[in-house]
Formats: C-alpha cells, sequence, structure tokens
C-alpha cells in the first residue's frame, strides 16, 4: 500500500524501474565486496590477530590472576572497597555457574571495542569541537548510527567481510562510538571562555590549551561518554552472536531459539554483570577525577 500511494506521486517511476535500480544496487554492491572484499578484510589482520591474542590471554590465564588483576583496576580506579567486594563476588557467580569462559571472550571484545571507539571517537570529537563545519558534517552521519537499526548495516559488514570476529567488532563499533564523538564534541564547547581567555593570556598556544586546559576540564563529560559507549557495546553482545562472535551473547541466542530460560537467564545476568562493573567503575573514576580537578584549582 505504501508503495503503491508513493508511486501513484510519481508516476514516471514505475515497478519495473524501482526493480531495476535495486537490482543495479544490489549487483553493484555484491561486485564491489566480490572484488575488494578480500582487501578490505586484511586491512583488520592486524587487530583481527590482536583480538585473538588478547582472548587468549584471557581465557589462558588462571582464574585467581584475572580475578586479581580486575580487582586491582576497579580498586585504582574506585577506591571503594564496597565496590571491590561486589565485582569479586560477581566475578565468582560467573565462574561457579560455568559462564567464565564465555565472559572473558565478552569481555576481550567490549574492552578491544571500547579502546577503539575511544582512539576513532575522541579526535573525532576534538575536530568537532574545533570546527563548525566539522560539526555539519559529522553530525547527520552520527544521526544515522544511532537511529539505523542494528540488523540494517550489519547487511553490508556481512557482505564485505563474512561473518567472525572483525565483522561484529566492526557493527559493534559503529552501533556504540557514537556518544564518545559526542559528549567530547559537547565537552569541549562547554569550557568556558573566560578560562581559554586567560590560558591565552598567559601565552598558551592552540595546542596547549586544547590539552591543558580544555580536555582536562572536558573530562567528566568525556567519560560519561565513554560510560555510554560501553554499555551500547554491551548492548550489541547478543546481536553480534548472530554474526558468529562467541561470547555470552550465543547461549542468549541459543536460549532464544530453543526456550532455555535458565540458560537465557544466567547468561543475560552475566552480560548485566559485566554492564553494572564497567558502569560503576567508570562513574567512579570520572567522579574521582572531578574531585582531583577541583582540589587543583
Amino acid at each position: 500500500m505504501a508503495e503503491s500511494s508513493w508511486l501513484t506521486q510519481f508516476p514516471e517511476l514505475d515497478r519495473a524501474d524501482l526493480l531495476l535500480i535495486k537490482k543495479t544496487l544490489d549487483g553493484g554492491f555484491r561486485n564491489f565486496s566480490r572484488e575488494y572484499g578480500d582487501v578490505i578484510e586484511s586491512l583488520f589482520d592486524p587487530l583481527l590477530a590482536f583480538l585473538i591474542w588478547f582472548e587468549k590471554l584471557l581465557l589462558t590465564t588462571p582464574w585467581p590472576i584475572i580475578v586479581f588483576v580486575i580487582g586491582a583496576i576497579v580498586f585504582s580506579a574506585s577506591r571503594s572497597w564496597k565496590l571491590l567486594t561486589g565485582v569479586v563476588i560477581s566475578l565468582f557467580l560467573i565462574g561457579y555457574f560455568g559462564m567464565w569462559e564465555d565472559t572473558m571472550r565478552t569481555l576481550s571484545m567490549i574492552t578491544v571495542c571500547t579502546l577503539l571507539s575511544i582512539f576513532v571517537g575522541i579526535p573525532v570529537g576534538i575536530i568537532m569541537a574545533r570546527s563548525d563545519r566539522a560539526q555539519s558534517v559529522f553530525t547527520p552521519i552520527l544521526d544515522v548510527m544511532q537511529t539505523m537499526p542494528a540488523f540494517v548495516y550489519l547487511i553490508p559488514v556481512v557482505m564485505l567481510l563474512g561473518i567472525g570476529k572483525i565483522p561484529g567488532l566492526i557493527a559493534v563499533v559503529i552501533y556504540a562510538i557514537p556518544p564518545v564523538i559526542r559528549l567530547t564534541n559537547l565537552g569541549i564547547r562547554l569550557v568556558d571562555k573566560e578560562v581559554l581567555e586567560a590560558a591565552t593570556a598567559f601565552g598558551a598556544t592552540s595546542h596547549q590549551r586544547l590539552f591543558s586546559v580544555q580536555i582536562p576540564l572536558a573530562m567528566p563529560t568525556i567519560m560519561a561518554g565513554i560510560n555510554q559507549t560501553i554499555m551500547m557495546a554491551l548492548a550489541m553482545v547478543v546481536v553480534a552472536s548472530m554474526i558468529g562472535v562467541k561470547g555470552l551473547g550465543q547461549p542468549v541466542l541459543k536460549s532464544i531459539t530453543n526456550q532455555y530460560f535458565t540458560l537465557g537467564l544466567f547468561n543475560g545476568l552475566a552480560i548485566v554483570a559485566l554492564a553494572i562493573i564497567f558502569d560503576r567503575v567508570s562513574q567512579a573514576y570520572a567522579k574521582r577525577s572531578q574531585k582531583h580537578m577541583k582540589g587543583a584549582h
């Protein structure tokens, strides 16, 4: 009905023309993926090697060492014994219910996705903050990335790169990167102009103003963006499992297709536990860094 009403408004485009356009686009993209898919895939080989190495490291390292390292990171970021105790108990329960390996696979994927999002997102956010023209270019792209359903952009990714870790990683990064870009841009733009004028008066260059004034003052906002990026990456775990990404998402997908309530519940709770750990630690670190900044001033 929608298509026929649309065609009545544009009679010069009949069904045959629309079908021809669709076939042309499909054929063009299929030919492009066949010709350049291997080349594009080879560009991601170093990232794939790092992801495989990091996953093997987490899987082969004895669990007490993993718990100790995560606990040390949590405590150094938050300085909270309560949070440390909660994290350690959560990890013990994950291991007790037999979800340790899947959790480590998910942890490796989310960690790499978050690091990649930070390394790409923060520079893009800085470019947007320093140029209104760049902001006008990137904003619609970010709008599309945030509003388009994840299943839609899985199609070109899978057609180009097949199924596996790298397509899953790309899909997760596309879905999760907008918050860190937007909030980096927002945080830098919200820095008080009087502070920047004072820095300029003291002879600070543009580079010094950015790294010594704007980014430190914008850090709480940037950390909020990183926090949201982590949450969105974890939300993509189940969707990414559909294109071959191993981890906690695959048992959840299996439980949906086979109606295994307990399997889905336990693995879902493990994802929730990871989300809470990342959320609490990043928020605690942001609060501590903000207090440190206020104390310095």
